[in-house]
């Protein structure tokens, strides 16, 4: 009997290709986008305000010194705030903000010449504290920010990078696929690869959605926060006033200006300001989470990553004889595949057993029963193995002639011989001598050669059956294949 050729052999000399995108759209599997990119602009806006706030410390703290030189002393006090703010891209530059604030700071000040020493004290006891107890928030909530969503960027990205790799693996070897004739090794397998791909993808997206959540909490909290470091300015500059009101008239009208120019900031003035410049990189609370089943990816819909036939099955066991229920599919690379679910999320779906179709022989449906013999190819150590009898009961006879009819156009041999219902055999178990003349053998069944040899005969239909003693040997896996005059065979029987 001929082999089995490769229905992609006539179309060897097809150059492989190898799809890929340059999208950068939501929905890629590998976004573009720099996970970190939201943690690091609110980090630096945290140091925005930080600087702020030492900056008002500076203030008072130089107001203090201030009183005990009168107008000279004054001067220093100015230098203090006559630097621009630092990260002051931040802030709103127009009127009514935090920048705003401070140039009303400087031309105020610029009046002052005389204070007092008693001032000083009052000031570096009730005021500075306010600024220094703020500082210390923003440097507690910027290390709440490392720590959190800071780190989530980080998996984000080693998750990104794991899913990358696994997608580059697959267009890989859908090329090869294509340059071999569809021959590929079981673990090379483009539709297992592209079911590993979606695994390491929903690992990804929910990294990604939960840093997505954790920055959008930050920055849902990040507006209540201004709005204290903001109202925390007031209280503390209205305190400053208090500490002033008994100096001159001219000191305390120029001290209530600059408190009222810093009531008069709205709680999310510089908050609105700061989303209307940078809404290209914050987070959009009303944008939908990613999702797998919206992704594409390269090669996601090869030809080979479409099964023949996919579905449940029972197959006997081996040692308690009970039939137990699986998931099977025969792939274009024609591998019957098994898995214990079609579930690609719950764990990677390796599968459990890989038998290569063309080095395998079917048996005929009885009913919704159905025998395939081969070697399980599944592992590195596949090479050492034993052929084995997979006996497979379908859940009706259409299904089972389904299955039977799909495989047997891939498969190596194909026999009439019905399963046995009473006890585990193979689909050639009632062969006899005259085998070794009517055809050589596969490997494993007593003979040598490099085809399978039917147990009917080809001509005249009928077989000849193993004497008792053998077919009881072969029921409780002493005996071998072959019939009382053949050779003993080497493969493992359960």
């Amino acid at each position: 009997m001929a082999s089995a050729t490769s229905p992609q052999s006539a179309h060897h000399t097809n150059l492989p290709t190898r799809s890929t995108t340059l999208s950068s759209d939501a929905d890629d599997a590998i976004p573009d986008e720099d996970a970190s990119e939201a943690t690091k602009l609110f980090n630096e806006r945290l140091s925005a305000w930080k600087h702020a706030c030492a900056y008002l410390e500076d203030y008072v703290s130089a107001t203090e010194k201030m009183q005990h030189a009168h107008g000279k002393e004054y001067e220093k006090v100015l230098k203090t705030v006559s630097h621009p703010l630092k990260e002051g891209h931040h802030f709103a530059q127009e009127l009514g903000g935090v920048a705003g604030m401070f140039d009303n700071i400087r031309s105020n000040t610029q009046g002052i010449s005389n204070s007092h020493y008693d001032t000083a004290k009052t000031l570096k006891g009730s005021v500075l504290p306010i600024f220094e107890r703020l500082h210390t928030e923003i440097k507690h909530k910027t290390k709440e920010l490392t720590k959190g969503a800071g780190k989530g960027a980080k998996t984000v990205d080693k998750a990104r990078g794991v899913s990358q790799k696994h997608i580059e693996l697959l267009g890989q070897h859908t090329a090869s696929y294509d340059s071999h004739g569809g021959h590929v090794k079981a673990a090379e397998d483009p539709y297992v690869l592209q079911r590993q791909v979606y695994h390491r993808l929903n690992k990804q997206v929910l990294e990604e959605n939960n840093t997505r959540d954790d920055v959008l909490s930050v920055q849902n909290s990040f507006a209540q926060f201004e709005a204290h470091i903001l109202k925390t300015f007031q209280n503390g500059m209205s305190q400053f006033n208090q500490v002033v009101t008994n100096q001159a008239e001219q000191t305390r009208t120029m001290y209530g200006d600059m408190v009222g120019t810093s009531q008069r900031i709205p709680p999310d003035f510089e908050w609105n300001g700061f989303v209307h410049r940078n809404n290209n990189v914050l987070i959009d609370p009303s944008a939908p989470k990613r999702t797998v089943e919206n992704i594409a990816f390269p090669n996601q819909d090869h030809r080979a990553t479409k099964p023949l036939i996919a579905g449940s099955l029972e197959k006997k066991g081996k040692l308690l004889k009970r039939y137990d229920t699986g998931f099977y599919v025969v792939t274009p690379s024609k591998y019957l595949h098994e898995f214990k679910t079609d579930d690609d999320f719950a764990k990677d779906p390796s599968p459990e057993n890989s038998l290569y179709l063309p080095d395998s022989l079917i048996g005929a449906v009885d009913g919704v029963k159905f025998t395939v013999k081969g070697k399980d190819v599944s592992s590195a150590m596949s090479k050492l193995s034993m052929s084995h009898e997979f006996q497979f009961k379908a859940h009706t006879p259409q299904d089972a002639q389904r299955w039977h009819d799909i495989i047997s156009s891939v498969a190596g041999q194909t026999t009439f011989e019905k399963p046995d219902s009473s006890a585990p055999s193979s689909p050639v178990a009632g062969r006899s001598d005259t085998m070794s003349s009517a055809g050589t053998a596969a490997p494993g069944y007593g003979t040598t050669g490099n085809t399978m040899a039917s147990p009917v005969d080809a001509t005249t239909g009928s077989g000849h059956m193993a004497s008792p003693t053998t077919a009881e040997k072969e029921a409780s896996g002493m005996g071998g294949y072959g019939g009382m005059g053949s050779a003993p065979t080497t493969e493992k029987r359960y």
